[in-house]
């Protein structure tokens, strides 16, 4: 099947990884500006030549914990004495990263790499922790040995090519393999052995059909979306449905559940908050809409910009303009009389108004790939930052707004805004109800706002919030659509018939969504058809929530899956596997209790609360308990 530019090939088809080396026998040039960059370097063995940090006797101490770091040659280690008193060595098995920070893996068990808190700044040459602000235990869930931090389930697949977890949830122990550490030429292009059997002269084997000309999976000559969802692969925030890497080429809704504009990840008016990795504020953005792709700014192979300063923004936005981009408005914008700013200074570049940037990580600046226009204006209503008081301190929101009126006194861009509705509707769902289904029906918005327009919706139960979502079922936009079947979760009959050909859709995400959606629906009215296509997508959700069984909070989920289906026996053992990787989620603990309660009398109830307590001794939720065991 072909989407997009995409190829699918089935597990017999696929060629397999050769390493990077292979590939720049041939391709030297673009080798030789890959080697050093931040993709290459994603993911390296330490040696002298990886490692920056100073092993060399150094010390760091926080909060009662303490590291001294030491080398032997190629040999690194770190002997950390925790806040109980126990001190363990542990060789550095790897090195993330080289600037502005880098990051070392120890193996804390067979095959387990977990990503250590200390860590070093590469430009200040000093050893920092990542979470200065946290006061955490060995045994607690974001203590850098807890699930949390762990290098096989949240990271690898995005530093790796070729990357497969390979996670027994029954012994809880990880056999991950990859074809390469770091990002390397096969990560994007795919696989590369029938690539070599075609530049050898031996064509495309038999069967291999659904490879391009050339012997490759990836096709970076389909168009700008299929390049952009190859990068969203990884510079995106989402849920993956597969274990490890997807085929490069994939069609990205098919292997991932992007996540929308919420709360704690985005501000009202989407602009970044927590590190969601670009795609999902690029989304936002008139340059998507326009047909801008990630390599029209962006040098693929060092991973650089294609040019400097304002120039990266100004070979399109000027009055020559750029072929192929007729969207966009052809004027002079790299000029005081449009910045308002001494040219050269640090107002008078692009990216301080228009991609205002969020540190992470401690001092790794990250900017925001919406483009925005800045809107001080709305501050005050939505609660999110403002662009132009990030470089003036000393100045208002207020003021910022006031100014920009005054040199742009007759602009169109101060109209209404979607984060005002998001703002209202985070605030009072009540009140904002109609300017969200509203917003969700305007096409002209970009897809995940009207996705997230939606979701929002989803603690509405009205009629009319229904219908809404009825409509959106036939939306072009795999996210609009798998959002509007969560306004569905207890559909009637007429609503089910409406969703099952989304059993069916060519998008996984959608398929998923709808089976959560119909979860209840199992044994409704359907045919046998029906029934089965609805087995079908219920297998894989259940096949994508497994892939996540490292993940305290996919268990949470299998535990409301298995009250859903009256399953109490499985609930219980889904719970206690959320507390059991993090025995700080006390939302599971309390379903223990209840669930004990429920299925073995107060006595068992009493038996698992005092468990609870034992580790979380002073939470409310589980104290509140007590009186109700009594």
């Amino acid at each position: 099947m072909s989407c997009l530019g995409f190829t699918t090939v089935s597990s017999a088809q696929e060629p397999a990884y050769v390493g990077s080396s292979q590939c720049a026998e041939c391709h030297t040039e673009a080798a030789r500006a890959w080697s050093g960059s931040h993709h290459a370097l994603a993911w390296t063995t330490p040696s002298p030549d990886t490692v920056i940090a100073d092993f060399d006797g150094a010390s760091f101490s926080h909060d009662g914990m303490s590291v001294q770091f030491s080398a032997n040659g190629n040999k690194y280690r770190a002997a950390v004495t925790e806040k109980d008193g126990v001190t363990t060595e542990y060789p550095v098995h790897s090195v993330v990263g080289i600037t502005p920070l880098q990051q070392y893996l120890f193996e804390t068990e067979p095959g387990r790499l977990q990503s250590f808190d200390v860590v070093w700044n590469a430009e200040k040459e000093r050893w920092y922790h990542l979470y200065p602000d946290q006061d955490l235990p060995p045994d607690d869930g974001l203590h850098w040995t807890g699930p949390y931090k762990n290098w096989n389930a949240r990271c690898a697949e995005c530093h790796a090519t070729g990357f497969k977890k390979n996670y027994d949830l029954k012994t809880r122990t990880y056999a991950s393999t990859q074809a390469e550490i770091g990002v390397g030429c096969e990560a994007c292009h795919g696989p590369g052995s029938a690539h070599l059997d075609w530049a050898a002269g031996r064509g495309i084997a038999e069967g291999a059909g659904l490879l391009n000309a050339v012997g490759l999976v990836m096709n970076f000559n389909a168009g700008a979306e299929a390049t952009i969802q190859q990068c969203a692969t990884c510079h995106s925030r989402r849920e993956a449905f597969g274990d490890g890497n997807p085929l490069p080429g994939s069609p990205y809704h098919d292997n991932y559940n992007l996540a929308l504009l919420r709360p704690g990840l985005y501000h009202a008016d989407g602009q970044i908050l927590e590190e969601v990795y670009v795609y999902g504020s690029f989304l936002q953005s008139k340059m998507y809409a326009s047909g801008v792709s990630c390599t029209n700014c962006h040098e693929a192979h060092s991973a650089t910009l294609v040019a400097d300063g304002n120039y990266v923004c100004t070979q399109c936005h000027s009055p020559v303009g750029r072929e192929g981009f007729s969207g966009l408005k052809r004027a002079l914008y790299d000029d005081p009389a449009h910045h308002f700013h001494p040219m050269g200074s640090e107002g008078a570049a692009c990216k301080s108004c228009h991609m205002p940037e969020q540190i992470y990580m401690g001092i790794d600046g990250r900017r925001d790939h919406g483009f925005r226009i800045p809107r001080p204006d709305l501050t005050a209503e939505t609660g999110a930052p403002d662009t132009c008081t990030d470089c003036h301190t000393d100045r208002t929101p207020e003021w910022a707004a006031q100014t920009l009126e005054s040199w742009y006194p007759q602009s169109i861009k101060r109209g209404a805004h979607f984060g005002q509705i998001f703002a209202a509707a985070r605030t009072d769902l009540g009140t904002a109800s109609d300017d969200l289904a509203q917003l969700a029906r305007d096409t002209a918005q970009p897809a995940i706002i009207r996705a997230t327009a939606l979701w929002l919706l989803q603690q509405n139960a009205a009629q009319h919030v229904r219908v809404l979502a009825v409509e959106q079922l036939n939306d072009p936009d795999p996210m609009v659509r798998a959002s509007a079947m969560g306004l569905l979760t207890d559909a009637d009959q007429d609503e089910i018939s409406k969703m099952l050909p989304l059993l069916e859709d060519p998008f996984q995400t959608v398929r998923i969504a709808a089976a959560r959606a119909m979860l209840s629906a199992r044994g409704s009215q359907m045919s046998r058809h029906e029934q089965e296509r609805l087995q079908r997508a219920l297998s894989e959700w259940r096949s994508s929530l497994l892939n996540r069984a490292d993940f305290p909070e996919t268990h949470l989920v299998l535990g409301g899956m298995a009250l859903t289906m009256r399953n109490l026996l499985a609930a219980q053992k889904a719970f206690e596997e959320v507390t059991l990787l993090d025995p700080q989620r006390v939302d599971a603990w309390v379903m223990q209790v209840r669930l004990a309660a429920a299925t073995s009398g107060l006595n068992a109830a009493r038996q698992v609360l005092d468990r609870a307590l034992s580790i979380n001794p002073d939470d409310p939720s589980l104290s509140a308990l007590t009186s109700d065991l009594q």
